[in-house]
């Protein structure tokens, strides 16, 4: 048995004689890259279709068997959102944990990404699977893989996992008719959702009856995903009233007619439900991506204009926010942790420094983050929050991955409360710049399709060459029978400190260092692993710049973050840093022009 549409396609491009597209689809099999597999589906190994699915299910099922205790009786857990083919690769995904001899755990209605790690940790299954692709394009698919602690899978399972699937490529069984009476699928789609919404209500919930009194009136968009009903449930247990939605974009749509990028970060996402709020005198616009994991919010202030929230910024709001429901708990401070990525915001590790809880940065991604959170709890540690700067926020243990229904509840109820008093949440982002500091940062990307192209932009920043009369560091490694060649300047700003991801070095005050120096084996390491496949750099320079780039793993871009920050407040000084700063990047480093990219 097979797919008939994805083989019919194989077959027109036999048929057509197009070797270079059967050499794209078919030479390269799909490999697990961002805590799972993510990719175009269509025919070929490289994509995702019905085979590769099975193929991947079957190469799990038996790497959980052999690796997780008990994994059999403890089962799987296997949701999928509202995307094309979502419902029959998560069928396809139970068949194959079936035949293996496993109990699943069954979301059979398309739901939310959270609601697969929450039933992983609730029910201490043995892994998960939740098949999105979050907020990619239309044509995409993902197959999102959870371990036994409720966290996305990393190093070295993500390797073991890879391995088993190539020994298990090939397909066993198509057939998931049936599936849903199986005697060891459970549905648990009522039970984990009650659970889910009390969870997070009895953990942060603070003033029913000023949710509940609140005038505050606010827009939401689901942006063409399963969100609404979610996050209507959610408002409804914190108290709140409900939203109103923006009718074209409220109910899930595969298609996503509205918006050729479903990311409410993308420019213009929002554009439906701000049109909405100014059209209702409505000051506040909130919003999920599809599978509802991320959060965004949009405020108008006083002056007219709308302030679209960065990831940065809602992450400082949560910040203050968890800060506050755990001292009110009687948590102590020093017991509260908070984690974000390498590339959020420094604004986290200067609050954690000036009120005294728990903060450490990670590798970018949540598979990072959660592994980190789960280990500190095992400490005595209360999970706080973690969160990444492309609006992912987690905000109660109960979920290890970004949340972005508890999200929304969450801000929402800081909105009512501020609304109360006559403030906006512009005002409350005011004060917390007033007693931290003044962050601002310019996050963007380079297209850049080429792989070759994209090294030789990397091993001109790390070495640099024969064109290149600039400063740069004299580092020998001899072992290596490299020299380090990194700018000692970027836009004119000292460099302070360097750490480079792919071939392992990491250094502070490199500014105070003499310009040559020669290296032994282990100095300079970096306390984040090394990973040769993928580019990542940091620099900071001496005004307070942090700049990273590194290459995607899911899209041909470049990408880098870059934030300035004034301790004293100036914002003027420091939006004009990050200008040059940013020109720096595109002429000094990436050299965009003469790459055109």
């Amino acid at each position: 048995m097979s797919d008939p549409i994805t083989r019919s396609q194989i077959e027109r491009l036999v048929a057509s004689g197009d070797e270079q597209q059967l050499e794209l689809l078919l030479r390269h099999p799909i490999e697990f890259g961002t805590a799972g597999l993510r990719a175009r589906m269509e025919a070929g190994y490289s994509r995702l279709n019905q085979l590769t699915v099975i193929s991947a299910s079957q190469g799990l099922s038996a790497y959980v068997e052999h690796n997780v205790p008990d994994a059999h009786e403890r089962g799987v857990v296997v949701g999928h959102d509202h995307r094309h083919n979502s419902a029959v690769f998560a069928q396809l995904t139970v068949r194959a944990f079936l035949d293996r001899g496993f109990r699943v755990y069954f979301y059979p209605q398309m739901g939310l990404t959270p609601q697969v790690p929450f039933a992983v940790k609730r029910l201490k299954a043995a892994c998960g699977v939740m098949i999105t692709a979050s907020h990619n394009p239309k044509d995409d698919n993902g197959y999102k893989v959870y371990w036994e602690n409720g966290a996305q899978i990393k190093p070295p399972v993500d390797e073991g996992i890879a391995a088993s699937i190539t020994e298990h490529r090939k397909p066993l069984n198509w057939d998931i008719a049936g599936i849903a009476g199986h005697e060891r699928v459970v549905d648990v789609t009522a039970d984990m959702m009650d659970a889910y919404f009390d969870a997070a209500s009895r953990q942060l919930l603070q003033d029913r009856e000023l949710n509940s009194s609140t005038q505050l009136r606010y827009v939401y968009t689901a942006m063409h995903g399963v969100g609404a009903p979610f996050a209507a449930r959610m408002l409804r247990a914190f108290g709140l009233p409900p939203f109103i939605g923006v009718p074209e974009q409220i109910k899930p749509d595969p298609d996503f007619p509205t918006v050729p990028f479903p990311n409410p970060e993308e420019k213009g996402a929002l554009d439906l439900a701000k049109d909405l709020a100014d059209a209702q005198g409505i000051s506040l616009v909130v919003a999920n991506d599809p599978d509802a994991d991320r959060f965004a919010a949009a405020e108008k202030q006083a002056d007219g204009s709308w302030l679209m929230f960065t990831g940065d910024q809602l992450g400082a709001i949560f910040a203050a926010c968890v800060l506050e429901m755990a001292r009110s708990s009687g948590i102590p401070d020093a017991k509260l942790a908070m984690v974000n990525s390498t590339v959020s915001s420094r604004m986290l590790e200067s609050m954690a420094q000036k009120e005294g809880f728990h903060y450490t940065d990670t590798l970018t991604g949540f598979k990072w983050m959660a592994n980190e959170l789960a280990q500190l709890q095992t400490r005595g540690y209360f999970v706080g929050l973690g969160y990444e700067e492309a609006i992912g926020y987690m905000i109660h243990d109960h979920v290890l991955d970004k949340d972005g229904v508890t999200a929304l509840a969450v801000f929402v109820q800081l909105a009512a409360r501020l609304h109360a008093d006559g403030r906006r949440v512009g005002d409350y982002l005011e004060s917390l710049y007033a007693k931290y500091g003044f962050y601002i940062s310019a996050n963007s990307y380079f297209i850049c399709p080429d792989p070759a192209k994209m090294d030789r932009i990397f091993s001109r920043i790390r070495y640099g060459d024969s064109t290149d009369n600039s400063k740069r560091t004299e580092y020998s490694r001899l072992h290596k029978g490299e020299v380090l060649r990194y700018p000692r300047t970027i836009g004119g700003f000292p460099v302070s400190y360097i750490r480079d991801l792919t071939i392992g070095f990491e250094m502070n005050n490199v500014d105070q260092q003499t310009q040559s120096l020669s290296l032994g084996k282990n100095e300079y390491w970096p306390k984040f692993p090394v990973s040769p496949s993928s580019h990542m750099i940091t620099f900071e320079t001496r005004n307070g710049a942090r700049l990273t780039m590194r290459t995607s793993g899911t899209e041909p871009k470049l990408k880098y973050y870059l934030e300035v920050c004034s301790r004293e407040g100036d914002r003027e000084a420091a939006a004009r840093d990050l200008d040059v700063m940013a020109q720096a990047v595109a002429k000094e480093l990436v050299r965009s022009a003469e790459n055109h990219i």
